[in-house]
């Protein structure tokens, strides 16, 4: 009985229907009969097949009402495909390969002339000066074909010596996040001394705000331990309540720039050894465990582990072991619960 109600809604919608659109109707049945004739149970499509799909997309509104072979979505990405195709092709047509075309090699040879004459001159004044010439390039391209010049070994020294003498009136702080097995959210918080890249303090906490952070702050900086100058990212908790407080312990807050985590390299660099050598291998179950394995992880950071920055000693000062007698053996002290080792000298029984 529904087969026939089926059959008879059919036949009135054909009757009402328009002559093109039957044919396309026939049109997209055929095709598809067509490919599964030629593939068996699987339809055999050719570009051919996807392109009529495209058309009748375009052009036939009922095209997904007759549509069997494949599902509405694959004739969607095959006309996005086609699209991109068309535009690759608009794009490089006429051209040799694609993208921006170069720049002629006499304005290239110009380039490393006027830095080779002139060595302070950079992209802005070679680029200008270029325009009074009347060659229209723009000044990432000046940029990109001056010679790089090697950084002199005394400005190198300069800086480093700079460094030196100020790592230790300088501290960072910043905050990282840490998932846990319930799938909550824990933010560290932790400041960290340039000098001997030790923790000042740390702390966690499932809801930081920025009356936390100024605890925390006093917590880190009492007395007469408070460098002189604390960076710190443009994160919106560091508000200006936080900021005034830093001020009143006579420290001066320094923020980095946009998008540039760079500027506050020691603590990135910190963030990263914790997720590397901790974090990557446990799963914390709350904030309490969280803690403890940070305390675990710190006491080997200060202690154990030793810093490129600092000439491959720790932050401690750990002392060089000597060797007690010929008999001695290196023994294998496990850190972290066993992700870290000390080694040591052990003298024979």
């Amino acid at each position: 009985m529904l087969r026939l109600l089926f059959l008879l809604l059919d036949a009135l919608r054909s009757a009402f229907s328009s002559r093109a659109d039957l044919a396309l109707e026939n049109l997209a049945l055929r095709q598809q009969l067509a490919a599964f004739s030629a593939g068996g149970r699987r339809p055999r499509i050719t570009h051919g097949d996807r392109w009529l799909w495209i058309a009748l997309r375009r052009w036939w509104s009922r095209w997904s009402d007759v549509l069997v072979f494949v599902k509405p979505e694959t004739v969607i990405r095959w006309h996005r495909a086609g699209f991109r195709l068309y535009w690759s092709w608009r794009s490089h047509r006429g051209r040799r390969r694609p993208g921006r075309p170069p720049i002629d090699h006499e304005v290239r040879a110009l380039i490393r002339k006027m830095a080779k004459d002139n060595p302070t001159w950079g992209a802005p004044r070679i680029h200008g000066e270029l325009g009074r010439l009347g060659f229209d390039v723009s000044e990432k391209t000046v940029s990109r074909y001056l010679p790089r010049r090697p950084v002199s070994p005394d400005v190198l020294r300069r800086w480093l010596t700079f460094l030196r003498n100020h790592r230790d009136a300088i501290a960072a702080m910043d905050f990282f996040v840490v998932p846990t097995a319930t799938f909550r959210l824990l933010y560290v918080w932790f400041a960290v001394g340039h000098g001997r890249r030790r923790i000042l303090h740390f702390d966690v906490t499932g809801n930081p705000t920025a009356a936390w952070v100024v605890q925390q702050l006093r917590e880190a900086f009492h007395f007469d331990a408070a460098p002189r100058h604390l960076i710190f990212d443009r994160d919106s908790i560091f508000s200006a309540h936080v900021v005034s407080t830093i001020k009143s312990f006579g420290i001066d807050p320094t923020r980095t720039a946009w998008g540039c985590p760079w500027q506050n390299g020691v603590a990135e660099r910190w963030i990263g050894s914790v997720r590397r050598e901790l974090l990557d291998h446990v799963v914390v179950l709350g904030e309490r465990h969280l803690r403890r394995l940070l305390i675990e992880y710190i006491a080997y950071h200060h202690d154990d582990r030793t810093h490129l920055g600092l000439g491959k000693a720790t932050p401690a000062r750990r002392s060089v072991a000597h060797r007690p007698d010929d008999e001695a053996r290196v023994i294998a002290l496990p850190r972290v619960g066993g992700l870290h080792h000390r080694y040591d000298w052990r003298a024979a029984a």
